[in-house]
């Protein structure tokens, strides 16, 4: 090998191997939110609750309202509820950002399943000023209420 040949694959060799530290620098952490989630919201799309509910442990945001969110969702929706522990992650994800649309209109539907129905109309009040009376979370948690009502006030789950 001669030292232009070498020198040249030294130099490559120390390129590519700075480049793959810098990309083991990034740790998950410093990620947003929205990608740390994206893998516990594809369990909760696939109604996998129990992997979603281990995804999200072990992204572990107590502070993001969209963590707490799911959080509350997949313990709500899981083969064992836990009412109480999902009611405590949706008034947590309000406390952080109570114009929060997904735990406004997924508690007001806890509500109803815990036959509460004046806290799940108070919700759908706070959804329909926060969306101005127009948006998707609002229509769900109003027909969730609408279905409530018409089976006699028991909690009827979307169809």
């Amino acid at each position: 090998m001669t030292k232009t040949t070498f020198s040249l694959t030294a130099c490559s060799l120390l390129a590519a191997l700075s480049l793959h530290q810098s990309v083991h620098a990034v740790d998950a952490a410093s990620l947003p939110a929205s990608i740390r989630l994206a893998n516990a919201r594809a369990l909760v799309e696939a109604k996998d609750w129990k992997g979603a509910i281990a995804e999200l442990q072990g992204v572990n945001a107590p502070n993001d309202p969209d963590w707490n969110n799911l959080m509350g969702f997949s313990l709500r929706k899981a083969k064992t509820p836990d009412y109480v522990a999902a009611e405590r992650f949706y008034d947590t994800a309000l406390r952080i950002e109570p114009s929060h649309r997904g735990a406004l209109s997924y508690s007001g539907e806890l509500y109803l399943v815990l036959n509460n129905l004046p806290k799940a109309e108070q919700r759908l009040t706070t959804l329909k000023l926060v969306c101005n009376n127009a948006c998707f979370e609002q229509e769900r948690l109003s027909l969730a209420i609408e279905r409530y009502k018409a089976a006699g006030n028991t909690y009827v789950p979307e169809p």
